[in-house]
């Protein structure tokens, strides 16, 4: 009996450090409060009611569709996950920045060149993509490139809160290595400065507003989705953006589901020597805030103004965290194919590989043994 008794105590004991270690850090990693962010939010007219919308009427899930999540997270095994090594390539980042070109790190953190600028994009270097370092989705990969060898940017772009998208300690080292300001959407000035990033490095801009970097004008545009790192949703505003060079222009998809919008952002800021749009973590039970490997094609002729020829199309958020329930390659299957159908250029990097729109070549498949 006191044997038992001694096991029982270890095991709760070992239990409650476990919790303490998947919970260290939790409300800083959270970011700032929602009382933080509403002075800024509240000078958008898209906040009303403490909330942030879509300007297409838009649903996280479903109604109806979550009673069977718990069951597909429970049954899915390792649907999602490649079946060997992912490969990386070596960056390469050439003395001075192309015209339009982009270097993918895995999921949506790419390098965009433009006209001689550099724009980091949503830079995730953590090993999960959750408020605690022990528990939520891993990486799949190792990032390419430590963020300490990265070359200089001109800009810091965040598309919107997501832990995925938006990453504490990134930042955090970001602000140590880099003098570029962080350019973001309205509210979420307020996470940098909950993590001290300094004011004179923090512009915020609501959809349709612009800054300039000398001669690179980056504006933040309209996307389809939703924001929030807690238990309250849409207090920040998410974006797609728009790198407009004296001579090319790169669009940033972020993660959006499709809208009839894109068409409009395609007639006034388009057409794109190069778009960078999601194509994985889709779900029939998400429709409205994550598109489909066949609406990304769709996206992108209409960005540009509706011919699906023009310009570069590489993929972004897939192959590096298993957010969804599709198998690990099946957005690009998907997304080639419907490419193919209309003409779309598509070129497809391993993690860490530089694509130049300007000279882009057709992609190598090598994402096919991974399955």
């Amino acid at each position: 009996m006191k044997t038992t008794t001694l096991l029982g105590a270890a095991a709760i004991t070992a239990a409650a450090g476990w919790i303490a270690r998947a919970a260290w850090g939790i409300p800083t990693q959270i970011g700032a409060s929602r009382n933080a962010v509403q002075p800024y939010a509240a000078m958008s007219p898209r906040y009303r009611n403490r909330q942030f919308h879509n300007s297409d009427p838009s649903s996280v899930l479903v109604p109806g569709t979550d009673a069977g999540m718990a069951k597909s997270l429970l049954t899915r095994g390792s649907t999602g996950r490649p079946r060997a090594p992912i490969p990386l390539a070596t960056p390469l980042a050439p003395a001075q920045a192309g015209g339009a070109a982009v270097t993918w790190y895995g999921h949506s953190s790419v390098l965009v060149e433009v006209d001689g600028y550099r724009v980091l994009a949503d830079p995730v270097w953590s090993e999960r993509v959750s408020p605690s370092a022990t528990v939520g989705p891993a990486r799949m990969h190792a990032a390419p490139v430590a963020l300490a060898d990265l070359p200089s940017v001109d800009a810091i772009v965040i598309s919107h809160d997501h832990y995925d998208h938006l990453d504490m300690e990134t930042v955090k080292t970001l602000t140590r290595t880099q003098a570029a300001p962080f350019v973001v959407p309205i509210g979420i000035g307020a996470h940098l400065r909950h993590w001290k990033v300094p004011e004179n490095r923090i512009v915020e801009l609501d959809w349709d507003e612009s800054t300039t970097i000398g001669d690179l004008v980056l504006t933040c545009t309209e996307a389809r989705h939703f924001s929030g790192r807690g238990l309250v949703r849409n207090a920040t505003q998410w974006a797609s953006w728009v790198f407009a060079g004296p001579k090319h222009r790169v669009f940033f998809g972020g993660d959006s589901g499709y809208t009839p919008r894109f068409v409009e952002l395609g007639t006034t800021y388009g057409p794109f020597d190069l778009t960078l749009l999601p194509v994985g973590a889709y779900d029939v039970r998400w429709p409205d805030i994550h598109m489909n490997p066949e609406e990304a094609v769709q996206t992108h002729a209409d960005l540009n103004c509706g011919d699906p020829t023009r310009g570069v199309f590489v993929p972004i958020h897939w192959a590096t965290f298993n957010l969804a329930f599709h198998s690990w390659s099946e957005p690009i299957i998907r997304l080639t194919e419907a490419a193919a159908d209309v003409g779309t250029t598509v070129a497809v990097p391993m993690p860490g590989g530089r694509i130049d729109a300007l000279s882009a070549q057709p992609p190598t498949k090598w994402w096919i043994p991974l399955g």
